[in-house]
C-alpha cells in the first residue's frame, strides 16, 4: 500500500513540560562542541513497536506523556530552545524557562507495521516521513509523535532532536531514561550531568567555528525537518552485519596486510570493520565518472573519555569530533578484497588522526575540513552500536525496528546494534531504487569476497 502523510490523522498537538513546575528559567551556554550543529538539519529517529490486542492504547499514550514530563525534568534544557543570548554578538545558548516544554503530537496512521515498516525488504521513505515530526518554529531543540497503526496493532514513536543540543550518546541517555520511567523500571539510567563548564576551551574554538553565524541580533532558525519532501522512489533498506561476517571482515584485512607485506595493520574493531565494508560497497555501487578522485568518509569520535580533565560519560551535549578518511574512488571500488582493505588502512589513519597524539591541535580547522569534503563527496554515520536502541523498552516491549529517518536527506548511513543480541551492527541506508538495487548486489558481491554466502538485510 502507498501510505502518504494523506493517511495520517493528527488526534492530538500539545506540548509536554517538566513535571517539576519550580525549575527555575536556566540558560546552558553552548560549547564549541555544540556550535558547529546549528546549521545542520535535526536528527530524526523512529522507534516501530508491535502491540498485543490487550494493550490499551489511550493509556499507552497517557503513560509515554506521564514519563516524558518526568524525564524531562532531569533533562530539562530539552524543553527549551536556542537563542543568541542577550547582550551577546555570537554566543548562543540553549535557554529553559517555566511553561516551555517539547511538542507532542498524537496520530493514527493506516500502515501495517509488519507489512508495510518493519519488513524485510526496504521501505519507501514517504511511508515513514509521517511519522517523524517536524521542529516547531522557534529553534525548540525536541519534539515527539506517537502514532497508532493500522488496527492499533503497532505504535510509531518519532523522536526530532536538534544536534545543537546534545550528541547521540545524550539522547539515547534521555530516551533510555523515559523509557525506564515510563515501564516503571526497578533500576533507573543514572541522571545526566549538565554542566558546560566542563567543556574548556583554552584555544578559542568556539570563536572559529561560529564564523558566518548571525551576530547583528538576528538569530538562526533551524531547518523543521528533514524528511518532509522525498522523492516516491527513495528507499530506506536495512542490512545486518551479523558477528560472522564481521569476522571475516577482520580475518580478511589481515591476510591483505600479509599479502601486501606491510607493517602489521592497526586493529581492526567491529565497528572499523564495519565502516570499512559500508564503504567500499557504497563506492563500488556509485557510478562514479571520474575514477581517480578522493572521496571522502566522515565518523565522529566521543572524546569524553580522552579530554582532560575527563568528561563524565553521562554529560549533557556534545562532545564529539570528526575523523575524516579520504581515499581515491578506484581503489576504494576496486574488486575482491582490495577495496576493503583501502577503505579500512584511510579509515584507521583518519581515528588515529582525530585521538592520537597531537590530535588536538588539528580541531581548529576541522569544520573547514569537513565542508571541503562535502564539496568533493562526503559519506558519513550517523548512530552507533553502543547506544543500544534496541533496549529502549517503554513496558510494551522492545522496538521491533528502528530507524534513522533523517539520513533519506544527509546521504548518511546509520548504525544501531543487531536486534537479535547477537553482537551484529545492523546498518541503514537511504537510495533510490535502481541505487538500492545496485548497492544489494555490491552488498552480495563483498560478502562472498570474505567467505559469507548469504545477504543478510531486514
Amino acid at each position: 500500500m502507498g501510505a502518504n502523510s494523506n493517511d495520517l490523522r493528527v488526534l492530538d498537538a500539545g506540548v509536554v513540560g517538566p513535571s517539576d513546575l519550580d525549575l527555575p528559567p536556566r540558560s546552558l551556554p553552548l560549547t564549541f562542541f555544540d556550535v558547529k550543529w546549528l546549521r545542520p538539519p535535526p536528527v530524526q529517529r523512529l522507534f516501530l513497536y508491535r502491540l498485543q490486542h490487550n494493550h490499551n492504547v489511550d493509556q499507552l499514550i497517557s503513560d509515554l506523556k506521564a514519563s516524558l514530563s518526568k524525564a524531562l525534568t532531569l533533562f530539562y534544557p530539552l524543553a527549551g530552545h536556542v537563542r543568541l543570548a542577550p547582550n551577546s554578538g555570537n554566543r548562543y545558548e540553549l535557554f529553559y524557562q517555566p511553561g516551555d516544554g517539547v511538542a507532542f503530537t498524537v496520530a493514527e496512521y493506516d500502515a501495517d507495521v509488519e507489512q508495510d515498516l518493519a519488513r524485510a525488504e526496504p521501505v519507501q521513505v514517504a511511508k515513514l516521513a509521517p511519522l517523524v515530526p517536524p521542529l516547531p518554529k522557534g529553534r525548540a531543540v525536541l519534539a515527539v509523535q506517537a502514532t497508532v497503526l493500522l488496527g492499533g496493532r503497532g505504535l510509531a514513536l518519532g523522536v526530532t532532536l536538534h544536534h545543537s543540543a546534545c550528541d547521540g550518546a545524550s539522547s539515547t541517555h534521555f530516551l533510555h531514561t523515559w523509557a525506564a520511567l515510563c515501564a516503571g523500571a526497578a533500576e533507573m539510567p543514572p541522571p545526566p550531568v549538565i554542566d558546560r563548564t566542563l567543556i574548556a576551551d583554552p584555544r578559542g574554538l568556539y570563536d572559529i567555528y561560529s564564523k558566518g553565524l548571525p551576530s547583528d541580533g538576528s538569530e538562526i532558525e533551524f531547518v523543521s525537518s528533514s524528511v518532509s519532501s522525498v522523492p516516491d522512489d527513495q528507499l530506506l533498506g536495512t542490512f545486518t552485519l551479523p558477528q560472522e561476517l564481521l569476522r571475516g571482515i577482520k580475518d580478511t584485512v589481515a591476510r591483505e596486510a600479509a599479502r601486501q607485506k606491510n607493517a602489521p595493520p592497526p586493529r581492526c574493531s567491529s565497528l572499523l570493520a564495519a565502516f570499512s565494508f559500508m564503504w567500499s560497497c557504497y563506492c563500488r555501487a556509485k557510478q562514479e565518472q571520474n575514477q581517480t578522485k578522493t572521496t571522502y568518509f566522515l565518523f565522529s569520535v566521543d572524546h569524553r573519555t580522552r579530554l582532560k580533565p575527563r568528561v563524565p560519560d553521562r554529560y549533557l551535549g556534545n562532545c564529539l569530533g570528526p575523523a575524516i578518511a579520504a581515499a581515491r574512488h578506484d581503489e576504494l571500488a576496486a574488486p575482491g578484497t582490495e577495496g576493503l582493505f583501502a577503505a579500512f588502512m584511510a579509515i584507521a589513519e583518519a581515528l588515529q588522526e582525530e585521538v592520537g597524539e597531537g590530535s588536538h591541535d588539528r580541531w581548529d580547522g576541522c569544520v573547514e575540513r569537513v565542508k571541503e569534503a562535502a564539496k568533493v563527496g562526503l559519506f558519513s554515520v550517523a548512530g552507533s552500536p553502543r547506544f543500544r536502541v534496541y533496549g529502549i523498552d517503554f513496558g510494551f516491549g522492545p522496538p521491533a525496528k528502528v530507524d534513522v529517518v533523517s539520513v533519506a536527506k544527509t546521504g548518511a548511513m546509520s548504525m544501531a546494534e543487531a536486534r537479535d543480541g547477537h553482537g551484529g551492527i545492523e546498518v541503514g541506508i537511504s537510495l533510490p531504487t535502481s541505487g538500492m538495487e545496485h548497492f544489494r548486489r555490491c552488498f552480495d558481491d563483498a560478502m562472498h569476497a570474505v567467505g559469507m554466502q548469504e545477504r543478510v538485510y531486514i
